[in-house]
């Protein structure tokens, strides 16, 4: 009796153990890069305000530039921009991100990816539309107006398209395109379509003030990604 006893209450615990372990990694709190700030020339970024209520700053995270590339390290989650780079009617931004060891600076997986529709950035009125992939397969859609919106749920969602990195510490790819198109806006991962919304579904109250607008950079914090190919073409 007694061992039966002990066995389930064993059993119970471990069964406990999972569920647990994600809870605890999304407490992960953002650390403050060395040597952080923006270095790359012409380019600005704001952190999110959640970031700058815990007392965290732009120079906690990096943007610097190595040879055509751009490296990012975070530090709080960020949006960088180049105010240069604008995009308006029909339009395809996008980039290639790798996260050269995966999780290397956090305990649970975290995103990356592009923003566009950017208008007012750096200030209070601010909004713009994201989409960003996971190392693990799944990626986000989601923006900010008056407050942080999400397209399609809390925790994103999985898709084949999305690359999955083979274990923690090891390289993952991900070519993210954002394009507007007539009266759609969708995200493509690796060349896949993964997501698609009405432009009235997002431009409207509380998300976006126009699909027109600056494009750039998004990353969640405690990230380590390399991005090439930043580019915007017209649709």
């Amino acid at each position: 009796m007694h061992f039966t006893y002990r066995l389930a209450f064993a059993t119970a615990v471990l069964a406990l153990i999972p569920a647990a372990l994600p809870a605890q990694g999304q407490t992960e709190t953002s650390r403050a890069v060395e040597g952080g700030g923006i270095s790359v020339p012409g380019w600005t970024g704001k952190i999110d305000a959640k970031e700058e209520q815990s007392g965290q700053s732009l120079s906690n995270a990096k943007l610097a530039k190595e040879g055509g590339a751009l490296h990012v390290t975070t530090g709080p989650a960020v949006t960088y921009w180049n105010p240069a780079n604008k995009a308006t009617g029909n339009y395809t931004v996008k980039a290639t991100f790798k996260e050269p060891k995966y999780m290397s600076l956090n305990t649970h997986p975290h995103p990356y990816g592009i923003v566009i529709a950017g208008n007012d950035l750096g200030g209070d009125g601010q909004s713009y539309l994201y989409c960003a992939a996971y190392g693990d397969g799944r990626f986000i859609v989601r923006g900010l107006g008056p407050e942080p919106f999400q397209m399609n749920g809390r925790r994103g969602e999985e898709n084949a398209a999305v690359h999955k990195a083979a274990g923690p510490g090891e390289p993952v790819t991900q070519e993210i395109a954002l394009s507007v198109k007539g009266d759609r806006v969708e995200c493509a991962i690796n060349g896949t379509a993964v997501a698609g919304y009405d432009k009235a579904a997002l431009v409207t109250a509380g998300k976006l003030k126009s699909t027109d607008g600056i494009y750039g950079l998004r990353f969640a914090h405690n990230t380590d990604v390399i991005v090439t190919g930043l580019s915007m073409t017209k649709n």
